[in-house]
């Protein structure tokens, strides 16, 4: 029998026809004698009908259970009167079915295939084969497919070229750790898994491919968490000739075309541009949701000299004190209180200072530490009304601001501030080009060594604090979509760079050598991104874990219970790539 169509897609129009439709057992009904079966495929549900006058075929249909998997075809029929399922696309209609085969049985399921059973995730990534036929997944992939389409269509009309780069590459041990990958032709040597292609995308603006992109797979062998994998997908791009603006554009113009084609919803643009300075003050994050306000203050200036010595203390020795005001938090309990400083802590806070305010003013153990005007300079920057809770952290700016940044996300999230409907992008920029590696007494670069300073930048370790850097992350309610920045593209700014990180000239010969020899053989100015498509498709789709949009993940324990990956190998196998594993003995 040939398939009419999708048991999803079977409407009204096609009413009186004799139609075939394929699919698995949804569910099965036995009404007064008359067989009732919602057949499923991967665009919906269809009912289809087995009446006992058809004899052979009923008997048949008696026997019938849950992930069959049949041909049918039949009669399409209007529903009869009182029997019409609104909640189904296809609710209006039924097949009532002539012929019937089974294609396959199925025996006892572990869990129901349904999205409103609840499974634990190791035995859903056990049976995926079973998980993903839930209808919300058959979903997912689906618009995880379209976004991917409009990108690829959008990125084609605008002169982009899709090359591949390569998977097998060089470690550079740089930001997270490489999987590696013994070589059998060249013993005691690795290639490694791409982190990102982004030194293959800046060889491709050195060979004259001004507008490169790719679906990028990349890996890194990290700790997993609900929006990272060891294997994920980018939306890489690269753009010759190019500055910051020119960058940013494309990408808000596609982001504006995938939500358009894809939820039918209209994305503002341009995207706000917030500073990183900005963002780490008001938001305490570089990635902050601007879906609610209840921003942070920054009090150093004002309560330098205050009575309460753990502020002044903290600020004489170059710390920083500030504050966040909590809607109608004057209502919480001591111990609601206690768990809050408990988990500020987790971001290394000592402890959390706080007050409640009233309609007389403030209230708490250490209001009587600071004068009168000192208190209205903080119910003032604060915005702080009657029935607030105010609380403070005192300390390095680096632990005061991811303090109070998770505390502002956590307590939105629970006194309900987030709109849950809204989607708001913003731009962070101006990021500092260097961080200060406390353990190993050196400069870092944030991003890559190959972010390119603002223009007039002086490249020295005496001012290597204040520097900024052409980097850019788009953001999407706290998410960070994706980030890129303009390249340096001449080899002597390069070389100051490497100075400055304390990357010897053999160094970035031995790890960089190849991309530094390209940039010596007249390379143009260029720029590029890269997005996360798994966390697009994740906010897309309003779930929670990329895990929900990508077909086969790993667990947090970074396995797959499907196919018990990673496994041993035979001593064969090592001793072709000339590999002997060492046992680790546990510390006695």
């Amino acid at each position: 029998m040939k398939r009419s169509g999708y048991c999803g897609q079977i409407r009204e129009d096609s009413i009186g026809k004799e139609l075939t439709v394929f699919g698995w057992v949804h569910s099965r009904r036995d009404h007064g004698g008359v067989i009732f079966i919602d057949l499923r495929d991967r665009e919906g549900i269809l009912q289809v009908v087995f009446q006992p006058e058809n004899k052979e075929i009923f008997a048949v249909a008696e026997h019938i259970r849950s992930e069959y998997v049949l041909s049918v075809k039949g009669l399409l029929r209007q529903r009869p009167q009182g029997t019409i399922n609104p909640n189904m696309p296809t609710g209006k209609v039924e097949l009532v079915v002539n012929e019937l085969e089974v294609l396959n049985q199925a025996p006892g399921l572990p869990f129901e295939i349904s999205d409103y059973v609840e499974t634990s995730e190791e035995l859903r990534l056990k049976y995926r084969y079973l998980d993903l036929r839930r209808p919300s997944f058959q979903k997912n992939f689906i618009t995880r497919h379209k976004i991917l389409q409009e990108v690829r269509s959008f990125l084609n009309n605008e002169g982009f070229l899709e090359i591949e780069t390569p998977f097998l590459t060089k470690s550079t041990p740089e930001g997270a750790r490489d999987f590696l990958v013994p070589a059998r032709l060249h013993h005691g040597a690795f290639y490694a898994l791409p982190q990102s292609p982004q030194i293959f995308k800046q060889i491709l603006m050195v060979a004259g491919f001004d507008k490169y992109y790719q679906i990028a797979r990349c890996f890194r062998d990290e700790d997993l968490r609900a929006d990272r994998q060891l294997e994920f997908t980018q939306v890489d791009l690269e753009m010759s000739f190019v500055e910051e603006n020119d960058v940013t554009d494309v990408i808000e113009r596609m982001l504006a075309r995938v939500f358009k084609e894809t939820l039918n919803i209209e994305i503002l643009t341009p995207f706000e541009k917030m500073t990183y300075g900005e963002a780490m003050l008001k938001y305490g994050s570089d990635k902050p949701d601007t879906r609610f306000e209840m921003f942070i203050q920054d009090f150093s200036s004002e309560l330098k000299n205050c009575g309460f010595s753990v502020f002044s203390n903290v600020i004489a020795k170059g710390g920083i004190v500030r504050g966040l005001c909590i809607p109608k938090g004057a209502s919480f309990s001591r111990s609601e209180i206690d768990a809050l400083t408990k988990f500020v802590g987790e971001y290394g806070a000592k402890g959390l200072a706080w007050m409640k305010i009233t309609a007389g003013g403030a209230e708490s153990n250490i209001v009587k530490y600071f004068k009168d005007d000192e208190i209205k300079i903080i119910i003032s920057k604060l915005s702080a009304k009657d029935g607030d809770l105010v609380v403070f952290l005192a300390d390095e700016e680096k632990i005061v601001a991811q303090g109070l940044g998770a505390l502002r996300l956590k307590t939105g999230r629970e006194l309900g501030l987030i709109d849950k409907n809204k989607f708001n992008f913003l731009w962070v920029v101006d990021f500092p080009m260097f961080e200060w590696d406390k353990e190993e007494h050196r400069w870092q670069a944030l991003h890559h060594p190959f972010t390119s300073p603002k223009d007039g930048s002086l490249l020295n370790a005496e001012n290597a604090s204040s520097i900024k850097a052409k980097a850019y992350d788009v953001v999407l309610n706290g998410v960070e979509l994706g980030g890129g920045s303009i390249r340096i593209h001449k080899s002597d700014a390069q070389k100051q760079v490497f100075d400055l990180l304390n990357i010897t000239q053999e160094s970035a010969k031995e790890k960089f050598g190849f991309l530094l020899d390209a940039l010596s053989y007249g390379a143009p100015p260029h720029g590029g991104v890269a997005l996360g498509f798994d966390r697009l498709c994740a906010l897309l789709m309003g779930e929670e874990s990329i895990r929900e949009v990508i077909a086969f993940p790993k667990t947090q324990k970074a396995s797959d219970p499907m196919s018990n990956a990673p496994s041993q190998v035979s001593e064969k196998q090592l001793k072709e790539l000339g590999v002997r594993i060492v046992i680790k003995q546990a510390n006695k």
